[in-house]
């Protein structure tokens, strides 16, 4: 049975067309479009995008008073929402979950991302499950990801006499990897996880220096308060996180969004781990691009200086 009564503009989260994502065309990108958005959506809009993304293929099937249906919403809310994500009428919503899922289904990404796991499947089901849903993360975020924004962040990065990382928990260790390899490269960058350390670190920065926090949800309170407090001091502010209403990204000067492809097995805080390694390796690349010789003659330095603690070649363990 339609649920109206909750089915009302008053009972709705209202979201501009160009919220949910700027970038991704009318025909590329929109179950990822729908995915980002998620979080921001709120009563019945947030119960179609639910019942898309839960079946894309037949959603693309359905009429709008179908999908309305299956939804427990109206009509009137489905078109609501395709102007949530950025389309005119229904019409082209269908046609760009069609050719989504045409993709998707030639690229063979016809595996069941969503089945539990269980204690008797084999390895093999396991791997499958894992490598869907990471290809599927992978691409999400290469369709989300605004190419300009990482070319402002790696300029900031090539000139930056300082550069701070912040993050807690999972995000902590996708900072430490950012830390090592800029560190490789001849640029002074230091990763903080505690958030006394960080604000104390944070507290010297100053115009010309950069801060990057790391955080999927965009609301871990300590890397906010560690960005924020860079931010006051002059620094450029990144943030790396999936959600680009959170309040991370409100704070910081340049936003790098990732995806995630959240499964019963693995949790999106979890999920997003490698999409945001991705971003994070592309950054590195673009900074030691800008900066090749400098870098160049540093990793050559700092290989030789470890060199002599490798294992022979052929040399038994």
């Amino acid at each position: 049975m339609v649920d109206h009564e909750v089915d009302t503009a008053a009972g709705t989260a209202v979201v501009d067309a160009d919220v949910i994502d700027r970038r991704a065309s009318a025909s590329d990108g929109v179950l990822a479009r729908v995915r980002n958005g998620l979080g921001e959506l709120t009563g019945a809009l947030r119960r179609v995008a639910e019942h898309v993304l839960s079946d894309p293929e037949a959603a693309a099937r359905s009429t709008i008073v179908e999908l309305a249906e299956r939804s427990g919403t109206s009509p009137a809310t489905i078109t609501r929402f395709c102007r949530a994500m950025g389309f005119e009428g229904y019409a082209d919503l269908r046609l760009g979950i069609a050719s989504e899922t045409g993709r998707a289904r030639s690229a063979g990404w016809t595996v069941d991302i969503g089945r539990e796991i269980q204690p008797s499947d084999p390895l093999a089901r396991v791997l499958d499950q894992i490598m869907a849903a990471d290809t599927r993360a992978m691409h999400d975020t290469a369709t989300l990801l605004d190419l300009a924004e990482v070319e402002r962040a790696a300029v900031a990065i090539a000139g930056a006499s300082r550069v701070n990382i912040f993050g807690a928990s999972g995000s902590a260790l996708v900072g430490e990897e950012m830390q090592f390899s800029l560190h490789r490269i001849g640029v002074a960058a230091w990763a903080w996880n505690d958030v006394h350390e960080g604000l104390a670190s944070a507290a010297l920065l100053r115009s010309g220096d950069v801060a990057l926090g790391i955080s999927h949800t965009g609301q871990t309170r300590e890397t906010i308060e560690m960005l924020a407090e860079a931010g006051s001091r002059g620094a450029t502010t990144l943030a790396l996180t999936g959600f680009p209403r959170s309040p991370l990204a409100e704070l910081a000067d340049i936003v790098l969004l990732t995806a995630s492809q959240a499964t019963t097995f693995r949790p999106d805080a979890l999920s997003a781990r490698h999409p945001q390694l991705v971003v994070l390796d592309l950054l590195y690349i673009a900074v030691a691009q800008r900066t090749h010789d400098r870098a160049h003659a540093a990793f050559r330095r700092t290989a030789q200086a470890v060199d002599g603690h490798k294992a022979a070649k052929g040399a038994l363990s």
